[in-house]
């Protein structure tokens, strides 16, 4: 590959880009703040006292997308079309994501890391008072798209299996075990839903439960929306229907993207509005073997 940055002298230099087409660009770019649980307490109940932690981390990071150029030596000076900046509550830190987007000549996926990393950054500084041992982390370009390169899309994405859930019967909610057996074509050994069909393990993300709790839903644990694999680091929702993924021994296909809700249901009784409809994910068994809280998930 060839390296564009040095001119002929061999120094650096800003690319010339005026001869390049001006396209729809966007990329999306992802990091960690890890912290301790007192810290991320604090934040979620907005008890940290310089402010509202994540509104100014929004702050922050959109400020960092449109200064990059500032910052990074040979970055050009993009018109930023759009730029948006999320949040999501993990067991240990805050998961930042960043989408920017723009008409021009050239990308934007220094301006998503930037944004990324200022939006972590800046809650390290709102929060260092109480807690100096938070660790920022995983700071990655996910996807792009546009340009004469083409798209972009990682593909070695990791998450992690939070619970392993098992039920004897449908339609009830499930009940976490340390490991589960999974078995090919079929589904997890014992559960109600395994079978010859497309829709042998539910998983559901973490960060969907983080939802519903913001929504005001108390009392949300593994397996309570009937999900038998409770993930964390992944927006399951969002991934193309046949993407395969790797999870503890086994190999898993996606068939199937949420599901028809049914009302009456000892889950709909429990949480009174459910999730899984919307962001619950289905996938067939394509390799068996054994699956533990903790074991990673990679996108394969």
């Amino acid at each position: 590959m060839e390296f564009t940055h040095f001119n002929e002298s061999g120094r650096a230099h800003m690319v010339e880009v005026g001869h390049k087409d001006i396209t729809k660009r966007e990329a999306i770019a992802t990091g960690k703040i890890s912290m301790r649980k007192e810290t991320l307490e604090k934040i979620r109940e907005g008890l940290i006292k310089k402010g509202d932690v994540l509104s100014v981390a929004q702050i922050g990071g959109i400020m960092g997308a449109k200064k990059t150029s500032d910052i990074i030596p040979m970055c050009h000076n993009i018109f930023l079309s759009g730029t948006d900046i999320n949040f999501q509550f993990l067991s240990d830190g805050i998961g930042v994501e960043a989408t920017i987007k723009t008409e021009g000549k050239t990308g934007v996926e220094m301006e998503a890391l930037t944004a990324v990393s200022i939006a972590c950054l800046t809650i390290y500084d709102m929060c260092k008072a109480i807690d100096r041992d938070m660790e920022i982390s995983d700071i990655k370009l996910m996807k792009k798209t546009g340009g004469k390169s083409g798209d972009y899309m990682r593909t070695n994405i990791r998450g992690k299996v939070v619970s392993i859930n098992i039920s004897d019967k449908k339609g009830v909610i499930k009940t976490p075990i340390k490991e589960g057996i999974f078995i090919e074509d079929h589904g997890l050994k014992g559960d109600a839903h395994a079978g010859d069909w497309h829709r042998q393990v539910s998983l559901l993300a973490i960060e969907s439960f983080n939802k519903m709790e913001n929504l005001g839903v108390e009392g949300l644990v593994p397996g309570v929306f009937a999900e038998n694999i409770t993930t964390e680091g992944l927006e399951l929702f969002s991934l193309p229907v046949g993407t395969r993924f790797k999870i503890g021994d086994t190999i898993q296909e996606l068939t199937q993207i949420g599901k028809e809700c049914h009302s009456g249901c000892a889950i709909s009784k429990k949480v009174g509005k459910c999730v899984m409809p919307k962001e619950g994910i289905f996938t067939k068994v394509i390799k068996g073997g054994v699956i533990r809280e903790g074991d990673f998930i990679e996108i394969i």
